[in-house]
């Protein structure tokens, strides 16, 4: 073991005494932000696609796969362009959805939920699919928001390697952010397919998470809520 690895080991065994194997398989996730490092973004979209292109044509020729052939020899430059450009582009942040604010001016003042928001993640973990549903609800304070952008945010939230705890507290976060409020409700329902599709491999449970804010932090809210989403 060299000793780079043996420093990646160190840290994770450090936090809270879990194994590597044992935060893998048991989803535990270190803060808030997503983990980044300080120059994430010293290399351009396009410089890292390449090097991305590069890594997994050797992944590839390890496993074994033959790269002349016409199926896989443009796989890796696919993958990178995937990976770039679509379902990890959420860890850019020029890439988060601009937000404009309307005046409440129909004065509607009880929850508004959109709800059934399908979207698509990856388990930092593993890297394999989480697949579920958002429901996402909040009160005005005075302001309102495009209904598209709800989707939108949590899109981008979604589209990086994620635990799902922390989405869902930073599509709450954010929204709280955007409408000055502490009344927002989120609530995520999703099928990981580290769970469905290796370890246990059970392919019939799925997880669900939720964060509830300010008035939404009551038994009558809450049951208000579970009511629209039946």
């Amino acid at each position: 073991m060299d000793n780079k690895q043996t420093l990646v080991n160190t840290k994770v065994q450090g936090l809270n005494g879990f194994d590597i194997e044992d935060i893998g398989d048991d989803h535990l996730y270190t803060g808030l932000q997503t983990p980044m490092k300080a120059d994430a973004f010293k290399l351009s979209d396009n410089k890292k696609k390449e090097r991305i292109a590069i890594l997994f044509e050797e992944i590839m020729d390890v496993l074994g796969l033959d790269l002349t052939d016409d199926s896989l020899k443009g796989t890796p430059k696919r993958v990178a362009k995937m990976y770039v450009e679509e379902i990890f582009s959420g860890l850019n942040p020029k890439n988060k959805p601009k937000i404009a604010l309307f005046d409440n001016k129909y004065q509607y003042n009880q929850m508004l939920v959109e709800k059934n928001i399908t979207f698509y993640s990856n388990c930092e973990h593993h890297f394999v699919p989480i697949i579920g549903k958002a429901h996402v609800a909040y009160i005005s304070s005075g302001k309102v928001i495009g209904l598209s952008k709800l989707n939108r945010i949590v899109q981008y939230y979604a589209k990086r390697p994620q635990v799902q705890e922390r989405l869902t507290n930073q599509i709450a976060e954010e929204l709280k952010a955007i409408l000055k409020t502490d009344d927002v409700a989120v609530i995520i329902d999703a099928k990981h397919l580290c769970v469905s599709s290796r370890g246990i491999k059970d392919e019939s449970s799925a997880t669900v998470t939720s964060f509830y804010g300010g008035k939404f932090n009551t038994p009558e809210k809450i049951a208000e809520l579970q009511n629209y989403l039946k």
